[in-house]
């Protein structure tokens, strides 16, 4: 069962914008907001709860770790089945790779099969969600003059590939104008739509924004593919713990995800989704010794993917181990995390915003976990500070303050800066209050 059954009867947000259209399909899930104002600010604290959830985490107790979409965080019991597997591989490493790993590859798929509705079967173990995208560009049938059609909101990994395979095969990039701020999702369906042609063979759009942390309506979006014939590609890197998904109901021709955000699991755990059909001739960039091995009781699309050469595949065996430490994280399970999530950083972004003046970018059912807000810009002097990070600022923020944000500018559209929030069990609301009065001083310091 996907796990949006869990929480899809909960009420809508009560401070969700509400635009009269907001075109398209509305989602099967709208997750519940804050209520009501403000009645006071936190006291400023940047520590995290490290024991959250009855887990232990390994976030630094000193730090105020506000960046989990980027990496997640692995707890202590998950890191322990990691070793346990790990020690069971150096015991015998001939059986483990010969016999054990299949067998430990299909209790993960099965578990994620559930996790995002479909059958485990269709699923194939990658190590991040670029190699799945590269994977995906590599096997697909292009012709020349094909068009792939993204957004302005994709992140750069995949466009980049994208710019190898155009070149290689005659097909155009089509790029779609998301603006941001907006106000409602009938925007990005609005925008995609206008930008295919009669060439558009495939369209790549994000389930959840990375820069932008946009839940981006891709019921819609894979609706419309269908009607005119055009195959979709999800980019799920941020979804599977964030939000719910469903991949039947959203039936893409590819789905890829990534399982060290919000799942859990250790780096180097991702799957890519590859509709059956399609599956015929899809095969791993680099064939292993084993490419020509017969086994008719298991399709060759499995067989490449759960072994592509000697390498550590422990992360991706403790996916089952993951999602059972997040679904015992929250009484309503994973569901229920997800709605405790989305609830912390909506109070988080109105506790930053009450003591900043910045705004939201975006209606509530756009927000998950994460929220990205615009940020004014920095003085030319500023601006040209040394950076070990993505933007002076965040430096500062981590060398003067401790604390860990992203401060990005989006993509394609330079000149829109923006601080990225993330919200976990662990994080505090006085983490946010820490985090706000660090950057108003920091934002001072700029001008």
């Amino acid at each position: 069962m996907p796990m949006d059954s869990a929480v899809s009867s909960l009420p809508t947000s009560s401070r969700a914008g509400s635009p009269a259209d907001r075109g398209g399909s509305p989602p099967r899930l709208t997750l519940v907001g804050a209520e009501g104002p403000l009645s006071e600010l936190p006291a400023s604290d940047p520590r995290p709860d490290v024991h959250a959830g009855g887990v232990s985490w390994s976030i630094d107790p000193d730090l105020c770790f506000l960046n989990h979409g980027s990496y997640g965080s692995v707890v202590g019991s998950v890191l322990e089945a990691q070793r346990s597997i790990r020690d069971r591989m150096e015991r015998d490493p001939v059986r483990f790779f010969k016999v054990d790993l299949e067998e430990l590859v299909d209790r993960s798929r099965t578990a994620l099969g559930t996790l995002v509705g479909c059958h485990p079967e269709d699923l194939a173990p990658l190590r991040n969600a670029t190699v799945g995208l590269c994977t995906i560009f590599n096997n697909y049938p292009w012709r020349a003059g094909d068009e792939i059609l993204v957004t302005d909101h994709e992140y750069s990994s995949g466009q980049y590939e994208l710019e190898r395979i155009a070149q290689r095969h005659g097909v155009s990039v089509i790029q779609a104008h998301v603006p941001f701020p907006l106000q409602a999702p009938g925007q990005v369906v609005e925008a995609v739509v206008s930008k295919m042609t009669g060439r558009t063979r495939m369209v790549m759009i994000s389930h959840v924004t990375s820069c932008s942390s946009l839940i981006f309506p891709v019921e819609a979006v894979a609706a419309e593919c269908r009607s005119r014939g055009i195959d979709i590609l999800i980019d799920g890197a941020h979804s599977p713990g964030q939000v719910p998904v469903d991949i039947r109901r959203l039936d893409p021709a590819f789905y890829v995800g990534s399982l060290h955000k919000w799942v859990g699991a250790p780096r180097g755990a991702s799957f890519v989704y590859v509709r059956p059909d399609l599956q015929a001739g899809f095969r791993t960039i680099a064939l292993s010794s084993r490419a020509k091995k017969i086994r008719p009781a298991r399709s060759l699309f499995l067989r490449d993917f759960d072994y592509m050469g000697t390498d550590d595949y422990s992360a991706f065996l403790v996916v089952a181990d993951a999602i059972d430490a997040l679904g015992g994280m929250d009484p309503g399970g994973v569901g229920g995390l997800m709605v405790s999530n989305h609830r912390r950083v909506i109070h988080a972004r109105d506790i930053v915003c009450a003591m900043t003046g910045l705004t939201p970018s975006c209606p509530d059912e756009m927000t998950g976990s994460m929220v990205s807000l615009v940020l004014p810009e920095a003085g030319p002097e500023a601006s040209q500070r040394p950076t070990r990070y993505d933007d002076p600022l965040q430096d500062a923020l981590v060398e003067r303050h401790g604390v860990q944000a992203p401060i990005w500018r989006l993509w394609e559209n330079p000149g829109v800066r923006v601080a990225r929030l993330s919200a976990q069990v662990y994080n505090r609301p006085g983490q946010y209050a820490y985090f706000a009065r660090a950057l108003a001083e920091e934002l001072a310091r700029e001008h």
